[in-house]
């Protein structure tokens, strides 16, 4: 019985181990997918804990599948998690899946700009069933039922759907997905899935539980080759040089010498050069980011290019003169910019790429800064301008197949779509609409920045 108690500290210690992995998974992943996974762990735990000692009893726990979906996430290819171990949101109406018949796959991501659904496994290859038995529904049935669902829904449909098999795969169900599904060899390699647990002992740190996936085989079928050859993606190649519109100053060289902030010429003279005569190479690009109206105005606000502190010292009826109910809000966006300036926030999303904006973002940041900027705003708005490529209003279709609402708005989801057509994250501050786009279980490249406002300098 001592063996049996071993075997459950280990296992408990795997878990606590497991748990601070989880609060330290990075901005990737939301705070609602890290509470479901800390749920879980936590569960695990706390039956570890009621586990009868001594017994018989076999002890069975999910660790192991909750650690390898914790080491997934910790890829940096894999972003925009917008769910994990939950089943899929699917209409109560939908035709293919009644309500009773959820959908289950473990992590809705995006992965190297594609959105996949992710199935992970971490049993013994030995015991995965690809027929139906007594006990159950056998492997075929259930992916065969999640490259169903993507029939019924435009939106949430992925790419591809990535099976993780921590512990390897016998050669029978690896030649089954091949040949029924056209699975293949996942292209992006994953890092060692290696863990290792340690504790202290009489002043030396000892290995407790040695544990490592050095083969983990990692299939991925592509959605469109098995759900209908007939369906359009938005995923497919495309001529992105055909949506890019000629403006004036386009490929006009960008004039840094203006005394408009050292942080700001820094930033633009790190992303890629736009020239008039560049448009003709898009075809095949892949990296470029999407500004949305937010994003332009923290790069030109006068907080974010020295003003922060005038804006302080200023008196306190003066600035709510100014900035009537917005007081509180510009107040706090100087007082985080003196603590952590946005600019270099933001120069590391855009170095070295290619920024884009739609046609309603230009129109939209042309009428703000005509109203509300000062001089210096003006300046660098257009300095800006000439540093992006504009591009057509062109949003995917599967952001305008959501359902429009106040959170979803549709202006919103043309300008976060048209960065999904372009395979381009969208740089925003509008994280209710990151977070409502989420909540509809669907994965969109995002990468989010703190708010500043222009400020009349």
């Amino acid at each position: 019985m001592k063996n049996r108690e071993e075997e459950v500290e280990a296992a408990k210690k795997r878990c606590r181990v497991l748990i601070e992995k989880i609060e330290g998974l990075g901005k990737t992943i939301s705070q609602p997918c890290k509470r479901t996974l800390s749920k879980l762990a936590h569960s695990e735990l706390s039956f570890l804990s009621r586990f009868p000692s001594p017994s018989s009893q076999p002890l069975s726990v999910n660790t192991g599948h909750l650690e390898a979906i914790v080491h997934i996430l910790q890829q940096p290819f894999i972003t925009a998690v917008s769910r994990v171990c939950k089943p899929l949101p699917f209409s109560k109406s939908n035709k293919t899946h009644s309500s009773s018949d959820p959908i289950h796959v473990h992590i809705v991501c995006t992965l190297n700009k594609n959105p996949v659904w992710i199935i992970v496994s971490d049993r013994n290859p030995n015991y995965i069933s690809w027929y139906p038995s007594n006990k159950t529904k056998g492997f075929k049935s259930r992916i065969q039922q999640v490259l169903d669902a993507p029939r019924s829904t435009d939106t949430l449909r992925p790419s591809s759907v990535v099976l993780f098999f921590s512990n390897g795969l016998t050669n029978f169900i690896h030649q089954k997905l091949k040949d029924e599904f056209g699975a293949s060899k996942l292209a992006l390699e994953f890092s060692d899935f290696n863990i290792d647990f340690s504790e202290e002992v009489e002043g030396k740190w000892i290995d407790v539980i040695p544990g490592s996936y050095k083969k983990p085989c990692v299939l991925e079928i592509k959605v469109d080759q098995v759900v209908n050859d007939a369906m359009s993606s938005d995923y497919g190649t495309k001529d992105l040089s055909l949506n890019v519109l000629p403006t004036d100053g386009q490929g006009e060289k960008v004039n840094l010498n203006l005394g408009l902030g050292n942080s700001f010429s820094a930033l633009l003279l790190h992303m890629k050069k736009v020239g008039s005569t560049e448009v003709d190479g898009l075809q095949g690009e892949d990296d470029f980011v999407n500004f949305d109206t937010t994003a332009l105005i923290a790069i030109i606000s006068g907080i974010s290019n020295g003003c922060a502190e005038e804006l302080l010292n200023k008196p306190e009826v003066e600035l709510r003169h100014r900035f009537k109910g917005n007081y509180e809000f510009v107040i706090a966006q100087a007082m985080s910019e003196i603590q952590n300036p946005i600019h270099a926030d933001l120069s590391a999303a855009t170095s070295g790429k290619t920024g884009i904006i739609c046609e309603s973002v230009l129109l939209e940041f042309k009428e703000l800064v005509l109203m509300c900027g000062g001089a210096n705003e003006k300046c660098r708005a257009d300095q800006l301008l000439k540093s992006l490529l504009i591009v057509r209003d062109s949003p995917s279709e599967r952001l305008m197949g959501l359902p429009t609402t106040r959170k979803l708005a549709l202006k919103n989801k043309i300008v976060f779509g048209t960065g999904d057509y372009w395979h381009a994250p969208t740089l925003t501050a509008n994280s209710a609409f990151v977070r409502a786009v989420a909540q509809t279980g669907m994965s969109l490249f995002t990468i989010e920045h703190r708010p500043r406002a222009l400020t009349g300098n």
